[in-house]
C-alpha cells in the first residue's frame, strides 16, 4: 500500500473522528438545552414548599378545615358547642352575620361554593380573592397549590346541601339577620389618644 493511500486512510478517518465528535456535541447539547426547558416548567409531580401529608387529598383537606378553623365561621353552632356538630352539618354556611366598620358578611356555603367549579377554577379564585373580613384571605393565599387543590378534593366529597348565605350588608344598612358586632368597645380608660 503505497504511503499516499495510507495517509488519504487516515485523513479519512480523522475526518469521520471529527464528525462524529462534533455531531454527538451538538447532539448532546441539544439534549441538554431541552432538558433545561423541561426543568424550567413547573414540576407539578413534587409540590414546593410546606404542605399536608395524608393518605389522600381528602384527608388531607378534611385535616386543613380541622385546623384551619374553618368551622368556626362556616358550619352552624360549631364554635358554639366546642366543635360537637356531626361531619355531615359542616360548611353549610351561617346565617348569623359578623359586624364591623365594613359592613357584615356572612360565612358562606362553601358546599354549594364549590359545586360548579372545577379544581383550577377553585385554586385561582381562593389565590386572587380579597373580600371582607373576618375571612383569613392572607392564610388561604400561603396556602400551597396542593393544599388548596386538596381542601377543593375535601369539599367536593361532601354532599351538596345547604342554602347560600345571606348576602353582604354594606355598612350603612342595618342587617335584618342576627349579627356578631366586631366594633372595638374602649373603656373610658383605655380610649386611644384620638379619643374614639
Amino acid at each position: 500500500m503505497s504511503s499516499e493511500g495510507s495517509n488519504r486512510r487516515y485523513a479519512w478517518g480523522w475526518t469521520v473522528a471529527a464528525v462524529v465528535a462534533v455531531s454527538g456535541a451538538v447532539m448532546w447539547q441539544g439534549q441538554n438545552r431541552a432538558g433545561a426547558r423541561q426543568s424550567a416548567a413547573p414540576d407539578t409531580s413534587t409540590p414546593k414548599g410546606p404542605h399536608v401529608v395524608a393518605s389522600s387529598p381528602i384527608e388531607a383537606g378534611r385535616y386543613i378545615v380541622k385546623v384551619g378553623g374553618c368551622n368556626d365561621c362556616h358550619t352552624p353552632g360549631f364554635a358554639m358547642t366546642n366543635g360537637q356538630v356531626p361531619e355531615s352539618e359542616w360548611l353549610v354556611g351561617e346565617k348569623m352575620g359578623f359586624r364591623g366598620p365594613w359592613g357584615t358578611t356572612y360565612a358562606s356555603n362553601l358546599r354549594l361554593f364549590v359545586r360548579d367549579l372545577s379544581e383550577n377554577d377553585f385554586v385561582l379564585i381562593v389565590r386572587n380573592r380579597n373580600t371582607r373580613p373576618p375571612m383569613p384571605w392572607p392564610s388561604l393565599h400561603a396556602m400551597s397549590d396542593q393544599d388548596l387543590r386538596s381542601l377543593y378534593a375535601y369539599l367536593k366529597s361532601l354532599e351538596t346541601k345547604g342554602e347560600r348565605a345571606p348576602d353582604y350588608v354594606p355598612p350603612t344598612e342595618e342587617p335584618v339577620t342576627p349579627y356578631l358586632s366586631w366594633q372595638p368597645i374602649f373603656p373610658k380608660s383605655a380610649r386611644p389618644a384620638d379619643g374614639k
